[in-house]
């Protein structure tokens, strides 16, 4: 059985105390004005860990399993752990997906774009969502058939850009560039024929400024669940359009997303398929 209303309320109500906790304590970190070393790297030199990375997912990991107790919980640094995706036949199973700081490397440069986000799925699906950028004092939140809001909660709605060549978007590149698709045809096609594209380092954040208006579209195909996860019921309920890049259901353990305002997601698709095509791919 689907979680109903209520339901769905609860537990974004968590997940913002959750998420608002741990923005708290990223954003008084960014503001002593250290560099944050890192103590630590995953794929590649440029992929690090912070000691920051680790704590707060080790604190919203309690948080929320104490208010959801036996619900997985996938996060970044602890891995995805059994029972994380419903089995064949199975009913429609409940994840968390967190994401502690996303945008590691800009937090430890001190660099102001990075946030905090956290998901639930029902069944693979986002239902409850909320992502913080605790530099710049933003949050965003939603919950399936509920709208998108952010702060003072005014309700989010995506731009009405609807042509490519006038549209603002963004992606961004993998760490793993020597054996992971790397994306470069594709920022290199799109700086061609969309109005600006720019990659800013935090996929929620750049999830939630399609959300929010500020950019009309946002693709990316070597990426994490749950760094697309939160950003992408957001940009749903806001009045968007998020598909895999092919065209497909969005599915956020594919790590592959196309988010758009809608108007131009159309357009978007077609010149991905044009990339892919050029690539034999």
């Amino acid at each position: 059985m689907a979680l109903d209303g209520p339901e769905l309320d609860e537990a974004l109500a968590i997940a913002r105390e959750v998420v608002g906790e741990a923005a708290v304590l990223l954003r008084d970190a960014h503001a002593a004005g250290d560099r944050v070393e890192p103590v630590g790297f995953k794929s590649t030199t440029r992929d690090l860990v912070t000691a920051w990375d680790t704590r707060i997912e080790d604190l919203m990991r309690e948080r929320l399993s104490r208010r959801f107790p036996g619900v997985p919980i996938v996060g970044e640094e602890r891995g995805l752990g059994p029972g994380s995706m419903p089995g064949p036949g199975a009913e429609p199973a409940l994840r968390w997906l967190i994401d502690p700081v996303d945008g590691t490397v800009n937090f430890s440069h001190g660099l102001p774009l990075f946030g905090v986000a956290a998901s639930l799925e029902e069944g693979g699906r986002p239902v409850a969502a909320v992502v913080a950028a605790p530099a710049l004092g933003w949050e965003a939140w939603a919950r399936r058939g509920g709208g998108a809001f952010a702060e003072h909660g005014r309700r989010l709605a995506v731009s009405a850009v609807d042509a490519l060549e006038r549209a603002l978007v963004a992606t961004g590149f993998p760490y793993d560039r020597a054996t992971s698709h790397k994306n470069f045809a594709e920022w290199e096609h799109f700086q061609s024929v969309a109005g600006a594209c720019r990659r800013l380092g935090a996929a929620s954040l750049d999830l939630v400024m399609v959300a929010r208006g500020w950019l009309d579209g946002y693709w990316e195909s070597d990426i994490e669940a749950w760094d697309l996860s939160a950003g992408a019921l957001l940009v749903a309920e806001a009045g968007g359009r998020v598909t895999d890049v092919t065209g497909g259901p969005f599915v956020s353990d594919t790590g592959r997303a196309l988010a758009t305002n809608g108007a131009i997601h159309k357009e978007m698709l077609d010149e991905l398929a044009r990339v892919r095509a050029q690539r034999g791919t």
